[in-house]
This record gives structure tokens, C-alpha cells and sequence, in this order.
């Protein structure tokens, strides 16, 4: 999880200012900060946590950070209190996802968890499909599997194409298909955290959320560097930061005695 919150803060400065270069400071002062893509992926933990509504634990968080950069449809969803999906495939539901690969009991639990927690809003096959594609990635990564296999097993899976080239003339995307394929080769083709990050950014795009999303496998394939963790938890409040302990405790402790 704290993987896909330090990608949102790295990126968050360039997601309407894209930097399409490897070479930049990872972190940089007030400029580098949480947007929607933290904030709701902490509400999924919440979730995870209890038993409460999953909608209504989403309205909160929106209520407590109602000025966030969220996107227009979720916005109008949430403002007016929930109520039916608006069947999206926006990727919204990928970004927000991660919690459920150290949630999840077994691999059909974290297909299932990830369809469950889409489904909300995002309730359009592409929607599921991207949060299905980067939990399972997640999910599979923390069990040991290699990024090789986890490519091949993506593609065959889920139907992403991560052979193709996404790094040149790449356009700005929030959709599912055209932000989960990006951020998985970048962190399936990454040495370590900081790399993926340097690929992901150099996309440009969506950046927060290309690195929220790839930040999620990468993670779980390479140890994030306490200086990115750090710095991430820095920027985050009491309120965020009690919930993500919390669940470290419960869920991420457990998967580390595997």
C-alpha cells in the first residue's frame, strides 16, 4: 500500500506538468503532496479493516478531503451521497486498489476483493478488470512469483499489451487501458522502487496515478527505500497515517511470515 501512496506523492507534481525525463528530485518541499489517489486508497484499507460500507467509508474520506483533485464523475458521485455505480472504467479503481493484495486470503479472494471494491463506482468490465489486473500483480509479487511470469500471466489474463511502446507519444489517459499497462511494464521492467519510479514519471500522462498504480507491484517486487518512506509519511496527516498502521499491523506484518 505505502508503495502506491509514495508513487502518488513522487507524481503528483507532474501529473499536469509532465516531465517526460528520467532526471528529477524524487521529493520537493510542498510541492510534492497526497492527492485522491492516497486518500482513497487508505479509505479501501479502511474497509479492509471492518465491517463498514464500502461506499459510505469512500464518502467520508471525500468528505474529509472534499478538494482533492478527484475526477468529475467520482466527484458528483460522491457529493451527492453514493447511491448506483456510474459504470466507469476510468482508473480510479486501480489506483485505490493495493490494499487488497495483502488483504486477500488466497488468489481468488483478491480477484474477488478487487471486483468488490471497483464495483462501487467503477462498475464498467474495463473498470474491474484494471483493479483485478494490478491487485492480482500485487498479489502475486508478494508470494515471490518473478516480473517475468507476472507479465506473461497479465497479458494472458487480463489481455494488456505490455510489449508495446508507451513511452513515446504517449497522451494523457485516465482511463483503465490506458494507465495499468504503462505503470505495470514500468514496474515489471523495473530494477528497483526508485526505477520504476524514474519510468513511470518519464510516461508522463496521468502521473500520479500511473505511479500510484505500478507503485503497488513494485512494492511488493523491491523494498522501497526508507528515505521514500520517510518522506511519503511526512506528508501525510495523523488521521491517514493511524489508519495505514493500523492495517501494516493486521495485514502487512502477516504477509511478511509467509
Amino acid at each position: 500500500m505505502l508503495g502506491a501512496i509514495a508513487g502518488d506523492v513522487i507524481g503528483s507534481r507532474f501529473e499536469f506538468n509532465n516531465h517526460r525525463s528520467r532526471d528529477f528530485e524524487l521529493f520537493l518541499g510542498d510541492s510534492s503532496f497526497f492527492t485522491d489517489d492516497t486518500a482513497l486508497t487508505v479509505a479501501t484499507a479502511k474497509w479492509l479493516l471492518g465491517n463498514d460500507d464500502l461506499a459510505a467509508v469512500i464518502i467520508e474520506f471525500f468528505n474529509r478531503y472534499p478538494h482533492l483533485s478527484y475526477g468529475g464523475s467520482f466527484y458528483n458521485w460522491a457529493r451527492s451521497g453514493g447511491g448506483e455505480p456510474y459504470n466507469s472504467y476510468g482508473n480510479g479503481s486501480a489506483m485505490r486498489v493495493s490494499p487488497v493484495a495483502y488483504a486477500a486470503r488466497d488468489e481468488q479472494d483478491c480477484l474477488a476483493l478487487a471486483e468488490e471494491s471497483a464495483a462501487v463506482t467503477h462498475s464498467h468490465p474495463e473498470g474491474i478488470k484494471g483493479a483485478q489486473a494490478t491487485a492480482w500483480a500485487t498479489w502475486t509479487a508478494l508470494q515471490g512469483q518473478s516480473a517475468d511470469i507476472i507479465r506473461t500471466e497479465i497479458e494472458k489474463r487480463f489481455k494488456y499489451d505490455l510489449h508495446r511502446d508507451w513511452f513515446s507519444g504517449y497522451e494523457f489517459d485516465v482511463t483503465c487501458q490506458g494507465t495499468v499497462p504503462p505503470a505495470l511494464i514500468c514496474a515489471l521492467g523495473a530494477t528497483d522502487y526508485e526505477d520504476f519510479i524514474r519510468q513511470a514519471v518519464s510516461i508522463g500522462g496521468d502521473t500520479d496515478t500511473i505511479c500510484a498504480i505500478g507503485g503497488a507491484v513494485a512494492a511488493a517486487l523491491y523494498e522501497i527505500p526508507d528515505t521514500i518512506i520517510s518522506e511519503t509519511k511526512a506528508r501525510l496527516d495523523t488521521f491517514l497515517l493511524d489508519i495505514i498502521d493500523q492495517f501494516e499491523k493486521r495485514f502487512i506484518r502477516r504477509v511478511a511470515d509467509l
